[in-house]
């Protein structure tokens, strides 16, 4: 009997892939455990091994279609075997998307036959709904980035909650039966609070014309046109929720960092070749960091809808720039980990970054991040805070100064941080002593000792 090959779960929040390569052709014959095809999530790209022996007979699929994960994309069975299409088998608890039967499953199942607007209706998965009936979210204010832009994911679900703002429950009320996105209201009451009388003076006020299209230009005006999608559109989509919802303010400080950089020297020299790789100032500044976020937990919270949570895990976020983004591996329970083990694991999660072979799950659940620029030559900068954490670190270059020590002009490395912080969860006076700290532990590594015995 034909074994049924289909898209595994590639992550927690993954929904769809795009299938971007059969590594075989259509009724060669494979080996179980050989890699067969190549999809994308919005993280990065995976090679999916072939469940059994036998010959491949591949669906009504094309490279670059969009496919839910668990739907089967082909089958491995005898020579003269027939794709049958079927239903991809629901995630446990939720019900399975209604597929078209196999005699007219001859496209694309995410591609509808024309846009959400068009129909009447709103795409969107299963677990998009169940977070949408749950939450009481009207499907349509909710910005679709699925099946290639017209179908609501879960992911969009959960940013649209996450930018809203806070409000009554009777302003809430009003809002949902106007249709108006309470986003666009300006919130008088505590803390920004949106109240029955922001919703009505929204509601009277003069409707905005929309602003203007931009004016076509010539294909010898267009070097390159990207299309706004994948990872790129996601981080769009982020970013721009980071903007627009959070209450950032950015707090810089120049660091003197002689002695954490003859440390580093020293280190290196000692262990780079039992370690098999160089101690770097991203390792030792990111066991800093988790070092302060333990002393300081209010800087290891998260934004809810309806509360401010303090978290337990320090989970270090660290950018990386790849060829198609920027992406955030996580290393889990940073605080507990040695120098070493948190190097070595950050290498390989960096790596699988650069190339494609990340799993998803490595690059979610961070409680802080860390990123650097100071490889460019940067000195500071105001990095965008990666929602929903509290805050982000930005780290400029080490260069050697002439700064005034006891009277006399000397040359030091001077480092300059940059920590952006949501007002909403964290004042600026805990901020402050939070990157004071961190300061403290670079220009006196030794300080880090007595953190050391009180753990």
């Amino acid at each position: 009997m034909a074994e049924e090959f289909f898209i595994p779960q590639l992550g927690q929040t993954v929904e769809e892939v795009t299938l971007i390569k059969w590594l075989v052709e259509d009724g060669a014959k494979v080996a179980q455990g050989q890699e067969i095809l190549e999809v994308e999530t919005d993280k990065a790209v995976f090679p999916v091994e072939a469940i059994a022996s036998g010959y491949l007979h591949i669906g009504p699929y094309q490279e670059g279609d969009v496919v839910p994960v668990l739907a089967v994309v082909a089958i491995i069975g005898k020579a003269d075997d027939k794709f049958v299409g079927k239903s991809a088998p629901a995630p446990e608890g939720e019900p399975a998307e209604a597929t078209p039967p196999a005699a007219t499953l001859v496209a694309p199942v995410e591609t509808p036959p024309q846009a959400p607007e068009e129909a009447g209706r709103v795409f969107a998965s299963p677990r998009a709904r169940k977070q949408a009936h749950e939450k009481g979210v009207d499907l349509v204010q909710v910005t679709p980035t699925g099946g290639g832009g017209v179908r609501v994911a879960e992911r969009d679900v959960l940013a649209y909650l996450q930018s809203l703002p806070k409000a009554t429950p009777v302003a809430q009320k009003m809002a949902a039966e106007a249709g108006l996105d309470l986003r666009q209201v300006a919130g008088s009451g505590p803390s920004g609070k949106i109240t029955k009388e922001d919703v009505e003076r929204t509601l009277k006020a003069p409707v905005a014309p929309p602003p203007a299209p931009l004016p076509p230009l010539s294909e010898a005006e267009v070097l390159e046109r990207l299309p706004l999608k994948g990872v790129r559109g996601i981080i769009a989509e982020r970013m721009a929720a980071s903007v627009h919802t959070t209450a950032r303010v950015t707090l810089m400080m120049e660091v003197d960092a002689t002695h954490f950089v003859d440390m580093r020297e020293r280190l290196k020299a000692r262990v780079s070749e039992e370690w098999g790789f160089a101690p770097g100032y991203n390792d030792l500044l990111a066991k800093i960091v988790a070092t302060a976020l333990r002393k300081f937990p209010a800087m290891n919270a998260r934004l809810t809808p309806d509360a401010i949570e303090i978290l337990t895990p320090i989970n270090m976020g660290m950018a990386v720039d790849t060829e198609r983004g920027l992406l955030v591996p996580v290393i889990r329970n940073a605080d507990k980990k040695g120098l070493r083990q948190f190097g070595a694991e950050f290498r390989k999660l960096a790596e699988g970054a650069r190339t494609g072979r990340v799993s998803p799950d490595d690059l979610t659940g961070g409680t802080f991040t860390i990123t650097n620029l100071g490889m460019y030559d940067v000195d500071a900068f105001t990095p965008v805070i990666n929602l929903p954490e509290a805050a982000i670190l930005g780290v400029g270059r080490i260069a050697q100064k002439a700064v005034v020590r006891d009277g006399q002009i000397v040359a030091r490395h001077m480092w300059t941080l940059s920590l952006v912080f949501d007002h909403r969860l964290v004042d600026g006076a805990p901020a402050a002593r939070f990157l004071q700290y961190i300061k403290d532990l670079i220009e006196e590594p030794y300080l880090w000792l007595t953190e050391w015995q009180d753990s």
